[in-house]
């Protein structure tokens, strides 16, 4: 029978298929946002999924970036761990690398925000502070509309991440940008 996963079993999992530090402070970083989205949403009792859903959402990325989303199901599926955990992993890459369509909340704010976190951890980078902590949504924003700066992120998939969840693109910067500022420091 499949089961959940602690975030110590979690983690090991990530750390198998996933060495690079760039990519495991993406995974913790993206662990974070899902769990603050759990508690502003009313999820809180089911935080510790959405963290570890955020925690393994690129499982396959690193070691099989031609098949991502789809070696991680088969992975995840090895592991024995929980159908909903793998199907809503596999969700985020809907229309780029899978056909799984982010249909719960979680879901959507997974796919809606994998590339936003990338984008303002970048624009983190850029600051005095290298921090998100004194960033502004104004100065998101900006970065936002410059398709030259963090070219990788794809702002059509942030767009439709907005949409999927019946946002304003203001509302899921600005909420994103909170849930990464009252996180950085975990």
């Amino acid at each position: 029978m499949a089961r959940t996963i602690t975030r110590a079993e979690a983690w090991e999992l990530l750390t198998e298929y996933n060495k690079e530090a760039f990519h495991l402070q993406h995974s913790e970083t993206v662990e974070k946002v899902m769990g603050y989205f759990a508690k502003e949403l009313g999820y809180g009792d089911e935080l510790e999924f959405w963290s570890n859903v955020g925690l393994l959402h690129d499982l396959d990325f690193e070691m099989y970036p031609d098949e991502h989303c789809i070696k991680c199901q088969e992975l995840m599926k090895a592991a024995d761990l929980d159908e909903k955990m793998i199907r809503a992993v596999a969700s985020h890459g809907y229309g780029i690398c899978s056909d799984i369509k982010p249909e719960h909340e979680m879901e959507k704010i997974l796919f809606a925000t994998d590339e936003l976190t990338g984008l303002i951890g970048a624009a983190a980078l850029m600051r005095p502070s290298k921090s998100v902590s004194d960033m502004e949504l104004k100065s998101l924003k900006k970065k936002f509309k410059d398709k030259r700066f963090a070219a990788g992120c794809d702002r059509d998939v942030i767009r439709q991440g907005a949409e999927q969840l019946g946002w304003e693109l203001d509302d899921l910067l600005g909420k994103t940008l909170a849930a990464m500022q009252a996180t950085e420091e975990q």
